[in-house]
């Protein structure tokens, strides 16, 4: 186990009415994971409810909790919104026989269990003494639970108060760069603890690198905490001419780095925020082909950026491209706080910045409890607190079901009358059927306060004009984004939102005077292509991003072939 350094070993909890297949589990569970892990096996879901209650009572550390596809949904089902509600860091499984693909029944009861997060994924139950697909299919629940385990002692540890502005954003710039750590609360033990251990006492945020040296630094900014953990933020003098720049290190960006590295591009990515993009503030992606169990969108992209990276992309990580223009047969580029850099071909991948709800009192309470597209997946910090979020799409739906596993109420805004038009028919279902939710339909925002923080907001009826205050003590808002395109020059063609004309749009748009055709993601402008959410007409999902990115360096390989044609 990945460090637990303060209390006792955490539970590994199987259910199964079968006492001999049980006792296979326990003998399994026990062989892999025993030295780390205490095993507790139950045969009926009203003992493992009781186990679970005291757990809690004792102070004791769930990580993997099991229950059998043979009993009720009503046993499961009490049994799993136990786990959830007393043990929110706990991974939830279903344990299924083999052969169990074969029984529609069983996937309806696997999918809907999913959908409405009593389980984060099944299991198949051990057949054999040293069933190594089992204890790998454990071992990655544990990687899992271990990673969100304020107790564990992981790669990174954040130090702040609970209610810090700077706290939340500390914890959300490692999450969305794939960071291990853990967020502890100041005035907690385990807190305390871990500031008399590395012998610190003041600063708002302390960020303690126990696997870089022991490096501790308090109150850093961004760039400090990324340049520590070894993310690059610079370029040598000699080390300024390229192949091929990306801006933006998206899904669209990352696989199209991907995919030139590993041709023999020279390739830079520039990214000004954190790896990952819009999608890497996503929660679960849970249609991602390949990734049956679903994986975070920082999980995504950190995987991405790991695998351009071995194959030679160089990155610049916390930076702007603010300047670009075309001299002769290439294309010169600012980057602030680096300088210039020159490349033959550019592949914008810059994505959207969220809009924003535009009343002043919530703007002048941003990042102290207002967070505009900031991720929820440190939501271990709001335990027991009141949060809520403005959207109807996607986003807000994953999120709201993440912030409901901690949270003690949960208040989704939504301006339209129905969630189901713009949300997806088993993010509805699930958001119904958690009683911590409540949403506020054909609703908007329209005043909050706070003595230094966000306390409270003001709720609209449109359709009446009626209000009413709800406390929050933190709002995420997902209401849509727009491109970031202002800051190209007026020859690269845009459509009335801002986003970038391609393709066909571009040549309806400006006469072409090249002696051939314009490649479907190349711009007004030849040589500067476009990908993703910044992209005319995009399809705002993950794998047509990537799939832009992927396919777009076929098109840079062709304009390189004939830079003059």
């Amino acid at each position: 186990m990945a460090g637990t350094d303060w209390g006792d070993r955490p539970l590994l909890l199987a259910v199964d009415a079968d006492a001999r297949q049980l006792g296979r589990i326990e003998g399994e569970l026990q062989r892999a994971f025993g030295s780390d892990f205490r095993v507790r096996g139950e045969l009926r879901c009203a003992d493992a409810v009781e186990m679970l209650r005291g757990a809690r009572e004792r102070g004791e550390s769930m990580a993997v909790v099991m229950v059998d596809d043979s009993f009720s949904d009503d046993e499961r089902g009490t049994v799993f919104a136990t786990v959830r509600s007393l043990h929110p860091e706990a991974r939830r499984a279903l344990l299924v026989p083999w052969g169990a693909w074969a029984d529609q029944a069983s996937a309806r009861r696997i999918l809907q269990a999913m959908a409405v997060e009593h389980i984060n994924y099944y299991v198949l139950k051990p057949w054999t003494r040293r069933d190594e697909l089992f204890h790998h299919t454990i071992a990655e629940f544990v990687q899992d639970w271990s990673r969100s385990e304020p107790a564990n002692l992981r790669e990174v540890v954040v130090v702040s108060d609970r209610h810090s502005a700077r706290g939340f954003a500390v914890s959300d710039l490692l999450h969305r760069n794939r960071i291990p750590y853990p967020f502890r609360d100041r005035d907690s033990k385990l807190g305390q603890d871990a500031l008399a251990h590395i012998g610190q006492t003041h600063g708002d945020v302390v960020v303690w690198m126990p696997a870089i040296g022991g490096t501790c630094l308090v109150d850093p900014t961004d760039t400090e905490i990324v340049e520590a953990w070894g993310f690059p933020t610079g370029l040598a003098d000699d080390d300024r001419d390229f192949h091929l720049l990306l801006v933006g290190a998206g899904p669209s960006g990352l696989a199209a780095a991907v995919y030139a590295a590993s041709e023999g591009l020279r390739t830079l990515v520039v990214e000004r925020e954190a790896i990952g993009g819009q999608a890497g503030t996503s929660s679960l992606i849970r249609n991602y082909l390949g990734f049956s169990r679903g994986l975070s969108g920082a999980e995504l992209a950190q995987r991405g950026y790991q695998q351009a990276w071995v194959f030679g992309a160089r990155f610049v990580l916390m930076r702007d491209v603010d300047q670009l223009r075309r001299e002769g047969d290439r294309f010169r580029a600012h980057i602030s706080g680096v300088g210039e850099v020159t490349a033959q071909t550019v592949v914008l991948a810059t994505g959207v910045s969220y809009r924003r709800l535009a009343v002043p009192s919530l703007e002048d309470l941003v990042g102290k409890g207002v967070y505009y597209g900031a991720s929820v997946s440190a939501a271990h910090a709001l335990t027991g607190l009141h949060a809520g979020v403005v959207g109807g799409g996607n986003s807000a739906g994953q999120a709201v079901l993440h912030l409901a596993r901690y949270c003690e109420l949960v208040h989704l805004v939504v301006r339209g009358p129905d969630l189901g038009e713009s949300m997806s028919a088993y993010l509805v279902e699930a958001i119904a059927a958690t009683p911590v939710i409540t949403v506020h339909t054909n609703t908007e925002i329209v005043d909050g306060s706070g003595d230094g923080r966000l306390a409270k907001v003001t709720l609209r009826d449109r359709s009446n004009g009626q209000q009413q205050t709800v406390a929050l003590d933190d709002l995420f808002v997902m209401i849509g984004a727009q491109p970031r395109t202002d800051w190209l020059p007026p020859e690269v063609g845009r459509d009335r939102f801002g986003s970038l004309l391609t393709g066909s749009d571009a040549a309806a748009a400006d006469g072409w005077d090249q002696q051939r055709r314009r490649h479907p993601y190349e711009t007004t402008v030849p040589g500067l292509f476009a990908v993703g959410d910044v992209r005319c007409e995009s399809v705002k999902r993950v794998a047509p991003a990537v799939g832009e990115g992927s396919v777009v360096v076929s098109q840079v390989h062709q304009f390189l072939a004939a830079p003059h044609g």
